[in-house]
């Protein structure tokens, strides 16, 4: 199955954290909080501004991002748990 977000949405897979601290400590998964990392998997094809033109966004899909821990809606597509944002959530595009 296909999935095509619609107008400025991006359709985000979290990225996993680390299972072990800088000290060794191994954290369990019921200890872990969220990653705030992803990989965009799909983006839709931009907003549209007061004059009717659409605005490109400013992802793409492979690109590695930074979101808030609360941003997104999780959705679970094809057994994969993703997350749906729009691309405001986005804080920035780790290079």
């Amino acid at each position: 199955m296909a999935f095509r977000p619609l107008h400025d949405r991006v359709l985000v897979r979290r990225l996993d954290s680390d299972e072990v601290t800088a000290g060794g400590i191994i954290i369990p998964d019921t200890a872990k909080e969220k990653p705030m990392e992803g990989e965009v998997v799909a983006t839709g094809p931009g907003a549209r501004d007061e004059s009717g033109a659409v605005q490109a966004l400013d992802v793409k899909a492979g690109d590695r991002i930074l979101f808030g821990k609360w941003s997104g809606t999780e959705v679970k597509i094809d057994g994969s748990e993703l997350l749906i944002m729009k691309e405001s959530d986005i804080m920035g595009v780790i290079d």
